[in-house]
């Protein structure tokens, strides 16, 4: 079992920057790809990134490519995504999840954490 928590949520405005944790323990971290994802009121959920176990290829949902960055420190077992420039579409419920391997489908992950609410301000 992986147990997955994020924190450092919020609100902030338009154009600001947050950075989301997501802490895990339980099973070995550094063995899972890890992805972040998001879901919004009435919408479905959607990629965010997601970074690979080994040697940390990262991926991006075309929505944040060139605002967000992930990133991971497998000794602090923790992974973060950076988020710059943020729009008030970006508002949504944020999850990261541990899996196999980095993808950006949803099923294919195992563990998931419980969710931090990013609100951005127009």
């Amino acid at each position: 079992q992986v147990q997955l928590v994020e924190s450092g949520g919020g609100l902030v405005q338009a154009g600001g920057s947050l950075r989301l944790s997501c802490a895990a323990s339980g099973r070995t971290f550094r063995s899972y790809a890890m992805g972040w994802f998001r879901q919004a009121p009435g919408k479905e959920r959607e990629f965010v990134a997601a970074i690979t176990w080994r040697i940390g290829i990262t991926y991006y949902g075309d929505s944040v490519k060139g605002r967000f960055t992930i990133s991971r420190d497998n000794a602090k077992t923790t992974v973060y995504l950076l988020m710059n420039s943020l729009k008030p579409e970006d508002t949504a419920v944020y999850y990261c999840a541990a899996g196999v391997r980095a993808t950006s489908r949803g099923d294919e992950y195992d563990y998931w954490g419980q969710g931090t609410q990013v609100t951005v301000s127009s």
